[in-house]
């Protein structure tokens, strides 16, 4: 019997890792974009839903990782004004973890890439508050650029 209980669980543990898609510098152009926020989880386990979002985060990135957000905000009339203050970033790899480094004239930090796929990105910053995104459509795409 033992031994059977040793078989199902190494099954499990063995179905349960194979469940979790790891990240990989193969991901990068997955995060080029836009992105609305959904919901942000506190460290503490509270979540704060953001059913209305006053702008749009939008990235783009080469495949060697390197690229730019945005922050957008939407119009009544469909477009999207951008607060001309782009942030630099690029990816990087720290063992298995994937970081994003931001730069502005103004500050540099940080967030970890928890998950990104096509319509999904996570994202935790060094206050370990994890901001969960999706995908979005930009109704005027030139104001991004």
């Amino acid at each position: 019997m033992n031994k059977i209980k040793y078989i199902l669980l190494c099954s499990l543990i063995v179905w349960m890792s194979s469940c979790k898609k790891e990240i990989s510098v193969d991901d990068y152009s997955l995060l080029t974009g836009y992105w609305e926020i959904e919901k942000a989880k506190l460290p503490d386990g509270t979540e704060k839903d953001y059913s209305f979002n006053a702008s749009v985060d939008y990235f783009e990135v080469n495949e060697e990782g390197i690229g730019f957000r945005q922050k957008l905000m939407p119009q009544f009339n469909g477009e999207y004004l951008t607060n001309d203050i782009p942030e630099e970033i690029k990816i990087e790899q720290e063992g298995s973890v994937f970081w994003i480094n931001y730069k502005t004239d103004f500050s540099e930090w940080k967030e970890q890439l928890m998950t990104i796929k096509k319509d999904e990105l996570i994202l935790k910053n060094e206050h370990d508050i994890i901001y969960y995104y999706k995908r979005t459509d930009a109704v005027n795409s030139e104001d991004a650029e």
